[in-house]
């Protein structure tokens, strides 16, 4: 499935240390929009229905062993075939012998030719997992994202309810901040979001009265993270003691969710009023999903003991 993102490929180059066999050939500009790869066994083979022609395509040992096997022409024949379908580029593992006629063809379709000394199967898994993450469908919110005792904590709220100021107590107490104010949330699986912050507002927070501070700078390195699952949401919210008819779960049992690019996420909503410790609150909520998680839940076991 194409993707509404892209990756360079000069940036794929970089990440994986490949070789541009055909340095002539410019990586610039050029971009992958495909989180699957591609070993072209049966197109090799003369195979090419339902062929996706824009996925990287990755020789292995079983493709050069079959193309070493082949008559020169045969070979050629099999080579041009796949060259002249436009694809992105082609990935030699193992450090294999690149074929004369993959130089030819790659050179009259200016495709680049890439070489790696990983294995296939470790290649193509990192690569699928990269292009995972890069090409993930996104979504920007506006929060605090907190790692606290493990578990990633969106903490959402009305401009000025306090979220920056409760993180910077979570950071004092050694917990890791991952973005304040903009969260970038990818969906890297169909159950796995991944929080990052954008880099022009990385490791900074802005507080009222004070200003921006660097995080990294002020506590170190320690407290500060690059990215994070989002396993928790805590919304903050003025409390109005009760007058407009709000009613707040009292035993944990009734369970909300918000969903985030389709997946949905634990949410605790809580009410803030001068004098409530908001970041311990928020400690022993990360702490209760946690535990959750391992399958203890405290409020079931109460309401069972009760009706015993």
């Amino acid at each position: 499935m194409k993707c509404m993102y892209s990756a360079e490929l000069i940036k794929i180059v970089e990440a994986f240390q490949l070789v541009n066999i055909l340095p002539e050939i410019s990586l610039k500009g050029r971009v992958v929009k495909r989180k699957e790869v591609n070993r072209p066994a049966l197109q090799l083979g003369g195979f090419y229905e339902s062929f996706d022609n824009d996925r990287i395509q990755v020789i292995g040992r079983v493709e050069h062993n079959f193309l070493l096997s082949l008559e020169e022409e045969k070979r050629k024949k099999a080579v041009y075939g796949l060259f002249q379908r436009e694809i992105p580029c082609l990935v030699v593992c193992r450090d294999m012998e690149v074929f004369p006629e993959m130089l030819e063809y790659a050179r009259e379709f200016d495709t680049p030719i890439l070489c790696t000394a990983q294995s296939t199967t470790d290649f193509i898994a990192e690569l699928i997992y990269w292009l995972r993450e890069e090409l993930a469908d996104r979504v920007m919110m506006h929060g605090v994202l907190v790692d606290i005792y493990g578990e990633g904590v969106l903490i959402t709220g009305a401009s000025g309810i306090g979220k920056s100021e409760t993180a910077l107590e979570l950071i004092k107490r050694g917990h890791r901040l991952i973005a304040d104010d903009a969260v970038e949330i990818k969906k890297i699986a169909d159950r796995r979001l991944i929080g990052s912050c954008p880099e022009i507002i990385r490791y900074l927070i802005e507080l009222r009265g004070i200003g921006i501070i660097n995080v990294k700078e002020l506590f170190g390195v320690g407290s500060v993270k690059d990215h994070k699952t989002v396993d928790l949401v805590i919304k903050l919210e003025l409390w109005d003691g009760g007058n407009k008819g709000t009613a707040y779960d009292r035993l944990g049992l009734n369970e909300e969710y918000m969903e985030i690019l389709g997946n949905k996420v634990q949410l605790n909503t809580i009410p803030v009023r001068p004098g409530r410790n908001v970041a311990i609150i928020c400690e022993s909520a990360a702490i209760a999903n946690r535990q959750k998680k391992m399958g203890k839940n405290t409020a079931k076991e109460f309401v069972d003991m009760i009706g015993k």
